[in-house]
C-alpha cells in the first residue's frame, strides 16, 4: 500500500460507514430509552401475537406475560446500546488508526459491532419476530421492512470494512487476521 492519499480512500470510507451505523444504533437506543413506551408496545404486541391471523397452530408461541415481554424489550435495548458503544469505539479507533494506517483494532471492533447489529435485526427481528411470532401477519405491528433495511445496511458496511485495501497497513502486508 502506498502512503498517498489515494490509499486512504477505502479505509476512510469504512470509517465513515461504520460511524453512520454507530450513529444510527446510538439514536435507536437513545430513542428506546427516552421514549420507552412506544417500542415497548411494539414488542408487547409482536410477542403476544394479538394482531396476527390467530391460527391455533401458531398461537401457542405467543408470550402474553407482560414481565417476559418487558424483559425481552430491556434485553433488546441493552443489545442496541452495547452495539452502539462498540461501533462508536470502532469509529474512534478508525480515527486514530488512519494516521498510521494500522486499522487492525478498528476493523475488529467494527466487525463485532456490525455483527451485533446484524444479529439483532436478522436473527432477532426478521427470524424470531417475523417468523416465530408471525410479525409478517400484522398490519399494525410489522417491522420487517425496517429490520431488513438495517440488516442490509450493516451487511454492506461489513463487506466494505473487509474489502482488500480497507485494512490499511497490516502485519506482513497481508489482510487483517491472516498469518504467515
Amino acid at each position: 500500500m502506498t502512503k498517498t492519499g489515494g490509499g486512504r480512500a477505502l479505509p476512510v470510507t469504512a470509517a465513515l460507514l461504520t460511524g453512520t451505523v454507530a450513529l444510527y444504533m446510538a439514536l435507536v437506543a437513545f430513542g428506546n430509552i427516552t421514549d420507552y413506551g412506544t417500542n415497548q408496545q411494539f414488542v408487547r404486541h409482536v410477542l403476544a401475537m394479538d394482531t396476527t391471523f390467530k391460527d391455533d397452530d401458531l398461537m401457542w408461541r405467543a408470550i402474553e406475560s407482560r414481565t417476559l415481554q418487558d424483559i425481552a424489550y430491556i434485553a433488546i435495548i441493552s443489545w442496541e446500546t452495547l452495539a452502539a458503544l462498540v461501533l462508536i469505539t470502532a469509529t474512534a479507533l478508525y480515527g486514530t488508526g488512519l494516521r498510521s494506517m494500522d486499522l487492525t483494532r478498528a476493523r475488529r471492533a467494527s466487525t463485532a459491532g456490525l455483527l451485533m447489529t446484524m444479529l439483532l435485526f436478522g436473527a432477532g427481528f426478521i427470524a424470531i419476530g417475523g417468523e416465530w411470532f408471525s410479525m409478517w401477519q400484522s398490519e399494525d405491528w410489522n417491522g420487517l421492512d425496517a429490520a431488513l433495511r438495517v440488516f442490509v445496511l450493516s451487511g454492506v458496511v461489513l463487506l466494505v470494512v473487509h474489502l482488500p485495501g480497507a485494512a490499511g497497513r497490516a502485519t506482513g502486508g497481508g489482510d487483517v487476521g491472516r498469518t504467515r
